[in-house]
């Protein structure tokens, strides 16, 4: 552990602790919505099944930036330009509050640009500087990047950042009623049931990566999840920006330290991809001198227009809010949700929520391919079951683990559950 944040046990099923919000979840976006309702003057208290920051946080790459591997290109001819906007505004917003709070804090923040290319695709990049002009941000184009290999194009994020995100949340956590090892089991109305007691709210943020209430929302149906692969290496170039490759399967490249992050292969839990072979591939002949040290895989929840679902959990839930859906860009999708909810839950005029709104409607494509993948695995032939919703195991050569390719849970060869939205262990 590198940092020291005061959290407290539980006492007992008849605790009778009550408070104004009840955050559940400890990673970043919790930690930033219970900070943020804290300094509304609401008492908050955050509740982690584990441990603080050792989830899908402990794993993040860090970038701070707006730019997101979904093109605001794209993004317009899917959902429309009010609501592209209103995405761009509010991550671009996101950047610019880490960086307030970042000032007083020694989080290893750095400025940096950021820039998306492509290998091939020249047009594509000028069309993206295009519609980000009439979206009303300065982005540039460019055809010269830092990284060894030919382009066709790259679009420029001037004012981006990058940070040590444990570093910064140890911090951030300093003073904020927290339990850890106090996990979740169910909520009923106002109240949470844990394994250590019952807490009641009168409001509730599921901050979980991936809401584990299946009976309202209908998140099964409109989130699933990827694995991602990381390898650091040493020896390689310093680099003045962070890098996102444009199109499925692209790479991405940050610095931190002496280390050069090469991250990539990006593909749907429980399914085969590629994992390090394509970072090592890049590594060995570009930086043939340089030594891999590190090399990790983390895992991000994917809605299907590429933007969050922050809002209101259900209707069945009136008093419960949700954040999630980052699409492997968590870190100003966190501070986004943060806002957005704290906004809802202390009735002030929310700028953005209405962007981002869980119940928006659904692009049919995408939400007919994902349960249709969902449906197959529940029919696949095979004893070993999540224990989520009872879909079809997919066993990991890589991780020695069993994946589901329906809603991303993963459970050790023992049955142990490493990832939600399952919420036991074993295989059913």
């Amino acid at each position: 552990m590198i940092w020291d944040i005061k959290t407290n046990q539980l006492p007992s099923q008849d605790c009778g602790l009550f408070c104004d919000v009840l955050v559940i979840g400890g990673g970043v976006a919790g930690i930033l919505c219970a900070k943020m309702l804290d300094t509304a003057g609401l008492k908050t208290v955050l509740v982690e099944g584990k441990r603080v920051g050792m989830g899908i946080t402990r794993h993040t790459t860090a970038v701070i930036t707006a730019q997101h591997d979904t093109l605001y290109s794209e993004m317009v001819k899917d959902v429309g330009y009010e609501r592209t906007k209103a995405y761009l505004d509010a991550n671009l917003w996101a950047v610019e509050e880490y960086r307030k709070l970042a000032a007083d804090i020694h989080c290893d923040f750095e400025d940096r640009p950021s820039y998306i290319y492509s290998a091939d695709d020249r047009q594509l990049m000028l069309d993206e500087v295009q519609t980000l002009h009439q979206l009303g941000f300065d982005a540039e184009f460019t055809d010269q990047i830092e990284l060894p290999i030919e382009i066709a194009g790259a679009v420029k994020f001037s004012n981006m950042a990058q940070f040590q995100p444990l570093k910064f949340i140890s911090s951030i956590a300093k003073d904020l009623t927290i339990y850890e090892n106090t996990f979740v089991r169910a909520i009923d109305g106002n109240h949470a049931i844990t394994n250590h007691g019952t807490i009641g709210a009168k409001h509730i943020i599921v901050a979980t990566h991936y809401p584990f209430i299946n009976r309202t929302g209908l998140f099964p149906a409109k989130l699933y999840q990827k694995r991602s692969y990381v390898i650091a290496i040493r020896g390689a170039q310093k680099l003045g920006g962070t890098y996102v490759q444009d199109g499925e399967g692209g790479l991405y490249f940050r610095d931190y330290g002496d280390l050069l992050l090469i991250g990539g292969s990006d593909h749907r839990t429980g399914t085969k991809g590629t994992a390090f072979e394509p970072m090592r591939a890049f590594a060995k002949r570009h930086y043939p001198k340089a030594e891999e040290v590190y090399a990790f895989t983390n895992q991000d929840c994917v809605s299907l227009d590429g933007i969050s679902y922050i809002g209101k959990y259900g209707h069945s839930l009136p008093n419960a809010y949700v954040a999630t859906g980052f699409n492997l860009w968590g870190m100003t999708n966190a501070m986004v949700s943060a806002r957005i909810l704290t906004e809802l839950i202390t009735g002030q005029e929310s700028e953005f929520a209405w962007a981002f709104d869980p119940a928006r409607p659904m692009l049919l494509m995408p939400l007919l391919t994902n349960i249709g993948t969902t449906t197959a695995n529940l029919l696949y032939p095979t004893t070993k079951r999540c224990s989520h919703l009872s879909c079809a195991l997919h066993y990991n050569k890589l991780e020695h683990s069993w994946d589901c390719a329906c809603h991303g849970s993963r459970f050790s060869e023992e049955g142990k559950c490493l990832n939600n939205p399952a919420m036991k262990d074993g295989h059913v």
